[in-house]
């Protein structure tokens, strides 16, 4: 599987958020939290929805299953002028991202294994510090195995070593 590589934009981001780790997985009890109340988020600019993760430096270096992380529910908008009571609004900074179009159920960690285990170390880039986020656009189906969904991997080229 060969990722396309795209730097993308600034984008403002209502939702909400829970810290977890993998070994204490609240995604379900995220989205049920915020899906309900997404159509109160007036200003969208699409209908894709935003699963962001937001990983500590270190995550992945001294990698276990119970280091936590910020997971986010949310929706792209336009400004943040009308933010619904107990939602957040997250700025997800411009970057050069691995986009990895995914098609088979959510829950199949096998792709993530693929991509930060063998992409990406045999590829021109290095891990970069910066949201991992994935796009359920219309093709998006939780636990359905013809499920599509875009994952984007914060990279930076590797150094040349001049």
């Amino acid at each position: 599987m060969t990722p396309r590589i795209e730097t993308s934009n600034e984008k403002k981001l209502v939702g909400k958020r829970l810290t977890m780790s993998f070994a204490n997985y609240k995604v379900g009890e995220l989205w049920k939290s915020f899906t309900p109340r997404r159509k109160e988020i007036t200003n969208h600019l699409t209908e894709d929805l935003i699963s962001l993760v937001v990983y500590q430096p270190t995550h992945f270096e001294n990698f276990k299953p119970t280091n936590e992380f910020e997971r986010w529910a949310t929706i792209e908008v336009s400004d943040f002028d009308h933010v619904p009571n107990e939602m957040e609004t997250y700025v997800l900074p411009s970057g050069l991202y691995a986009v990895f179009d995914y098609k088979g159920l959510s829950t199949d960690n096998s792709i993530f294994q693929y991509i930060l285990g063998v992409w990406l170390p045999n590829s021109d880039y290095v891990l970069d510090n910066r949201p991992h986020f994935e796009i359920l656009g219309e093709k998006y189906d939780n636990n359905d195995p013809a499920s599509e969904e875009e994952i984007w991997i914060p990279i930076s080229p590797k150094s040349t070593g001049y």
